[in-house]
């Protein structure tokens, strides 16, 4: 299973986002990309199917939270959109997730990897027990809902880079970690609270790894893209795509 980069396309709606894709129009591989509830809840199925065609996998971050009967109807909507990846929330309780598994996969078996946020990368310690009255240990609470996951079924889970290692040493190689809150060195960590760069992210032993606005909102969007396929699975992206004429608009 090899590493890979995942650009979260946060962007208001198509036409920010087809603006920023051009600068990627040259590339021979398409990004791998993450379509988040803001642009979902703006352009519907339709920028799923759009980005699909031009080559590029989805993964579809709505993390989705209810009661399993309502989840499992939610994922028998989704799983008709050719996506790659989608996920749920850990917290929603394992038969949940087990009910989003079984909504998810099509009559002849086939379905998206399916994995469960477990805590959102700008939850602190602080935060969990001030909010959530959750007084144990993230790393400990992290695990333990890794651990619901891998019994529902499912493929892995959302987690900082900060616990993949150990996810992968309690619940295997073939357990999959997605890790938001890459930055690189120097940037801002932004509304982060537990961050690592990409080249830290693959020491710890991120299976992929998510980076929005440091991507997005450089100076050379390619360019910051390379430097992350580099810094995180050691190859280079291939080259062959120019920044656009005009400026691109934050």
């Amino acid at each position: 299973m090899g590493r890979d980069v995942i650009i979260a396309l946060d962007f208001p709606g198509r036409e920010e986002l087809f603006r920023f894709l051009r600068y990627f129009s040259g590339e021979s591989r398409k990004p791998y990309v993450k379509i988040g509830m803001e642009l979902f809840y703006a352009e519907g199925p339709r920028i799923v199917r759009e980005l699909k065609e031009l080559g590029h996998p989805v993964f579809l971050d709505l993390k989705l939270h209810d009661i399993p009967n309502t989840v499992r109807s939610a994922m028998r909507s989704l799983r008709e959109l050719d996506i790659d990846m989608t996920n749920v929330h850990a917290s929603g309780t394992k038969e949940m997730m087990e009910a989003a598994l079984e909504g998810l996969t099509r009559p002849d078996g086939r379905r998206p990897l399916l994995i469960a946020v477990t805590q959102l990368t700008s939850t602190s310690q602080e935060r969990m027990e001030r909010d959530l009255l959750i007084r144990e240990p993230i790393d400990e609470v992290v695990l333990h809902y890794a651990r619901r996951a891998r019994e529902a079924g499912l493929d892995g889970v959302v987690c900082s880079p900060l616990e993949a290692g150990r996810i992968h040493d309690s619940l295997g190689r073939d357990f999959l970690s997605v890790c938001p809150g890459v930055r690189f060195p120097g940037g801002e960590a932004g509304d982060q609270s537990r961050v690592a760069s990409p080249e830290r992210a693959k020491e710890l032993g991120a299976d992929y790894i998510v980076m929005g606005r440091p991507i997005t909102r450089a100076e050379d969007p390619v360019s910051a893209y390379r430097r992350a396929m580099e810094e995180f699975t050691g190859v280079s992206a291939a080259p062959g795509s120019t920044v656009p004429d005009e400026k691109r608009e934050d």
